[in-house]
């Protein structure tokens, strides 16, 4: 998987949940500053990181990852190795 693809879901991701444009989302976005995402929301991302990725984020973890580029930080380091 690479930093592509995972933005690429994001961005996707973001732009349905929140009926903005994708391109309007890069890796310096902010969550609640920029997209004016609401809890709700970034749970809803949370879980498609676990369904896509295998990637477990706790609350705690959740709760730093203020940036689109820090989400995919965060996925690049936890997702489980292809077996």
């Amino acid at each position: 998987m690479t930093r592509d693809e995972v933005l690429t879901l994001i961005q996707t991701h973001l732009a349905d949940e929140l009926d903005v444009e994708p391109s309007a989302i890069g890796e310096g976005t902010r969550f609640k500053e920029d997209l004016e995402a609401d809890s709700l929301d970034l749970y809803t991302l949370v879980q498609e990181f676990e369904d896509t990725y295998g990637v477990k984020m706790s609350d705690e973890q959740a709760a730093k990852v203020l940036t689109v580029g820090q989400a995919i930080d965060f996925v690049l380091a936890h997702t489980p190795a292809a077996s």
